[in-house]
C-alpha cells in the first residue's frame, strides 16, 4: 500500500496497541494500518536517539537538520539511558529508526534495549543503528551474530555525509519493509475473510440440506402418527362398548358353558380388562412423544429468510434439547446427563431462527462432549456422586431490551489460553477427526455479526464452562410468562 496513491478523500485510521496486526480497507475506503506502518503516512520520520552524552544528541540533530526523505523531514525523540528508552518507545510505537549507544548505565544497556524491542515488543521493522565510542568493548562480529541490528558504527566514523547516508539507507529499508508488510497483512486479511466465507457457505449448505431432510422426515412421520392418534380415541370407545357388553352378558348368563369358562381362563379375561386400557393409553402417550419430536425437528430445521422474523428462544432451546436427547441418556461408562431449564419471562425476538438453533446445537453438543471427557477421569460410581449437569437459563434485560441466554456445564472447563482462542477459525481441542474448529467460530459470527449481540465464555479448569449469549430484541412486546415448572424428563416406558 503506497502512501503516494492516497487521495484527498481517503481517511486514515491507525490501529491501537491492542490491534497492531489489523490492516484492511473497509466499505467506506477507510484505511487501517499497524503502528509501524502508520509512520509512512505522517508528515515526518520519527528518529529516536539513545545516548548518555548530551552532545551526541545535539550534533546528530544539527547534522540532519535539513534531511528530507520521500518529502518528509525528521522528527527527533531523545532518551539518555536504556531504561528511559524503553518508556519512550512504549509511548512512541511509530519510531522508524534508532541511533543507539551501547554502554550507558551499564555495559550492555543498549544491547538489552535491542532485545526488548525485538523479543518483548516483537517489533521487527524499526531500523536500529548501534554506535559506540568504545568499539573494543563491544566486538562488532559478536553483536551482529547475537543481536538483530541493522547497522553498526563507531561514533568517530559517523561524519556528516556518512550520517546522512546511514539515515537514508535505513529509512528506505524501513519504508520498503513497511509497505511489504502492509501488502502481506492485507493479503492475510483477505485470505481469512475468504476462508470465513467459505466455511459459512459450506455450513449454510450443510444446514440447508439437513433442514430439508429433517423437515421431509418430520412430515412423513406426521402422516402415520396422525392416523394412529386419530384412531386411538374411537378404539378406546369400542373397547368400553365391548367390555360393557361383556358385563351385561356375564350378568344375564350367570352359568356359561364349560367351553366358555375354559376360554375365559385361557385368555385371562380379567387381566385383559385391566391391561388393555393401559396399553391403549401407552400407545397414545407414544404418539404424543413422536409428535413432539416431529415438531421439534421442524422447529429446529426452520429455513431462514432474508429478513429476521419473530421467534421464541425457548422453542429453539427445547427443540435442540429434544434432538440431542439420545446423547443425554445414561451410558455404560457414565450416568445420565441432567438438563435444568431455568427459563425466565422473555419476549419473542426478531432473529434468524435457524441460525440461532445452530448456535444452541453447537454449545449444547460441546457441553455434552466436555462432560463425557470429564467422566473418563473417574469411575462410574465417582461420576454418579458428582452428577453430570447442564443448566440453561434465560432472562430479559428490560432496560437494555436484551435477551440473555446462559448455557453452563460442570465438565472439565478450559484454561485461560484456550479461552483466548475458543472462537478462532479451525481452532479445536478435540482429537483429529472429532472436531473441525468451525462450530464456535460460526456461532460467534452468527451472534455478533448477524444478530448484533455478544457471546462470552466463563470457564475455569475443573469447574466447568458457561457461555453467555446476549441478543437484542428488536420487537418490543411485553414478555410472556414461561411455562410453570419447566421440566425435562425421560419417559422410562418409552425409549
Amino acid at each position: 500500500m503506497n502512501p503516494n496513491t492516497l487521495n484527498d478523500n481517503d481517511k486514515l485510521v491507525f490501529a491501537d496497541e491492542e490491534n497492531d496486526e489489523l490492516l484492511f480497507a473497509d466499505e467506506n475506503d477507510e484505511l487501517i494500518f499497524t503502528k509501524e506502518e502508520s509512520v509512512l503516512f505522517q508528515n515526518s520520520w520519527k528518529i529516536l536517539i539513545v545516548d548518555d552524552e548530551i552532545e551526541i544528541h545535539s550534533v546528530t540533530k544539527l547534522a540532519l537538520d535539513d534531511f528530507i526523505f520521500e518529502n518528509k523531514k525528521l522528527d527527533f525523540v531523545s532518551a539518555y539511558s536504556g531504561e528511559e528508552a524503553v518508556k519512550v518507545i512504549q509511548s512512541n510505537p511509530d519510531i522508524a529508526m534508532i541511533f543507539l549507544d551501547v554502554i550507558m548505565e551499564h555495559d550492555k544497556a543498549g544491547l538489552d534495549f535491542v532485545k526488548y524491542i525485538r523479543e518483548i515488543l516483537g517489533n521487527e521493522l524499526v531500523q536500529i543503528v548501534l554506535r559506540t565510542g568504545q568499539p573494543g568493548q563491544v566486538p562488532e562480529k559478536q553483536v551482529i551474530q547475537e543481536y538483530d541490528i541493522n547497522d553498526y558504527k563507531t561514533k568517530t566514523e559517523l561524519t556528516g555525509m556518512k550520517l546522512f547516508t546511514t539515515v537514508r539507507t535505513n529509512l528506505k529499508t524501513f519504508s520498503a519493509l513497511s509497505q511489504e508488510r502492509a501488502k502481506s497483512q492485507q493479503l492475510k486479511q483477505i485470505l481469512e475473510q475468504l476462508q470465513q466465507t467459505q466455511f459459512q457457505l459450506i455450513q449454510n449448505e450443510k444446514m440447508s440440506a439437513i433442514g430439508q431432510l429433517v423437515a421431509g422426515v418430520a412430515h412423513e412421520i406426521n402422516n402415520p402418527v396422525g392416523f394412529i392418534n386419530g384412531n386411538i380415541q374411537p378404539a378406546i370407545g369400542y373397547i368400553k362398548d365391548i367390555f360393557g357388553l361383556l358385563d351385561i352378558y356375564q350378568k344375564e348368563c350367570s352359568n356359561p358353558s364349560e367351553t366358555i369358562q375354559d376360554e375365559i381362563e385361557a385368555i385371562d379375561l380379567e387381566y385383559i380388562r385391566e391391561d388393555l386400557p393401559k396399553l391403549i393409553a401407552s400407545m397414545q402417550e407414544g404418539t404424543k412423544r413422536i409428535n413432539n419430536i416431529s415438531n421439534s425437528l421442524r422447529t429446529f430445521s426452520r429455513a431462514d429468510t432474508d429478513y429476521k422474523v419473530s421467534f421464541s428462544i425457548h422453542d429453539g432451546l427445547d427443540s435442540t434439547i429434544m434432538i440431542l436427547k439420545h446423547r443425554l441418556k445414561a451410558l455404560e461408562n457414565r450416568p445420565e446427563i441432567k438438563v435444568d431449564k431455568n427459563y425466565g419471562e422473555i419476549p419473542k425476538i426478531e432473529c434468524f431462527p435457524g441460525q440461532l438453533n445452530q448456535v444452541f446445537m453447537n454449545l449444547l453438543a460441546n457441553a455434552i462432549d466436555a462432560l463425557e471427557e470429564s467422566n473418563q477421569e473417574f469411575s462410574y460410581s465417582q461420576t454418579k456422586d458428582n452428577e453430570n449437569r447442564i443448566t440453561i437459563a434465560t432472562e430479559w434485560d428490560k432496560a437494555e431490551k436484551m435477551v440473555i441466554v446462559r448455557i453452563k456445564d460442570n465438565g472439565i472447563g478450559m484454561s485461560e489460553k484456550v479461552k483466548q482462542r475458543i472462537f478462532d477459525n479451525l481452532y479445536t481441542t478435540k482429537a483429529v477427526g472429532k472436531g473441525t474448529g468451525l462450530g464456535l467460530s460460526i456461532a460467534h459470527q452468527i451472534i455478533t455479526q448477524n444478530h448484533q449481540g455478544s457471546i462470552k465464555v466463563n470457564s475455569e479448569v475443573g469447574k466447568g464452562t458457561e457461555f453467555v449469549i446476549t441478543i437484542p430484541a428488536y420487537s418490543n412486546p411485553e414478555p410472556k410468562a414461561a411455562p410453570l415448572k419447566p421440566t425435562f424428563r425421560r419417559c422410562d416406558s418409552l425409549r
